[in-house]
């Protein structure tokens, strides 16, 4: 699959991996880019940096349902099809989860979860649409492994990757791959807190999801060797992983506190 002349949608667009994602389109050849943020200014500015783009500028919360069908409209309405989803946007708010608000709990399913299940079923159409489509879904890694003070965060990724499996065996007939990419700690404004902490950039991660996505991978797994090793132990001896996990409980619950961004 290449870039050159593709329809995309991507959500939470105006920052971080999002962002870096829009310059990978662009610099593969996109020229129409349908954009969901809540900051209006942000998506102005992405107009401005990008000129040759014709944009599709949906300012709006990915949680509103009524956002979610009134850009696959616009969608029908401009260009008749889709090429390519990308579902990006995402919040977390961790810490204990008797500590954590009740809305926190809910918007971070609504968000990380919910919007990703109505954004792809109102554009499978446009989707089924094109000659050959593609979905790209952007878990984390601990969607694959799930962590202390991290559990409806992880709760959602995790649903995530499950739903990514479910679609790309349900898509298989209509020719639309899906992929799901799965980042570790990543240097955006979601990880602020953890300034001093190596991190991954947000353009590593846009340029090789999208390779992925474009390869037809069914995964895109960011941490290396040690994140593997994780997962395995994780799948075939998870009390093992618990006996690790414990070695550093009260460093793990503090990192976790205010870590919020939503």
């Amino acid at each position: 699959m290449q870039l050159e002349g593709k329809n995309v949608l991507i959500t939470g667009g105006t920052r971080g991996i999002g962002k870096s994602m829009v310059r990978e389109l662009v610099n593969g050849g996109v020229s129409k880019i349908a954009v969901i943020a809540r900051d209006r200014d942000n998506l102005k500015q992405l107009s401005q940096e990008f000129e040759d783009v014709k944009f599709l500028r949906i300012a709006g919360d990915v949680a509103n349902i009524e956002v979610l069908r009134e850009t696959a409209a616009r969608i029908e309405d401009k260009w008749g099809h889709l090429d390519i989803l990308i579902n990006n946007a995402g919040i977390v708010s961790a810490g204990p989860l008797e500590d954590i608000p009740d809305e926190d709990i809910y918007d971070q399913v609504a968000i990380n979860y919910t919007s990703i299940l109505l954004l792809t079923k109102y554009c499978i159409p446009l989707l089924k649409s094109a000659e050959e489509a593609a979905i790209l879904n952007i878990s984390s890694g601990l969607g694959l492994i799930g962590m202390p003070f991290y559990s409806v965060y992880a709760s959602t990724k995790a649903a995530v990757r499950q739903f990514s499996d479910a679609m790309r065996r349900e898509l298989a007939p209509f020719n639309i791959s899906v992929t799901c990419s799965f980042p570790t700690a990543t240097n955006t404004d979601m990880m602020q807190k953890f300034k001093d902490r190596e991190m991954d950039s947000p353009e590593l991660v846009a340029k090789r999801s999208l390779e992925g996505m474009l390869n037809k991978e069914i995964q895109v797994i960011f941490g290396g060797e040690e994140r593997l090793k994780e997962n395995r132990l994780n799948f075939e001896d998870p009390a093992a992983l618990d006996e690790v996990v414990a070695q550093n409980y009260e460093q793990r619950k503090t990192a976790s506190l205010d870590h919020k961004a939503v």
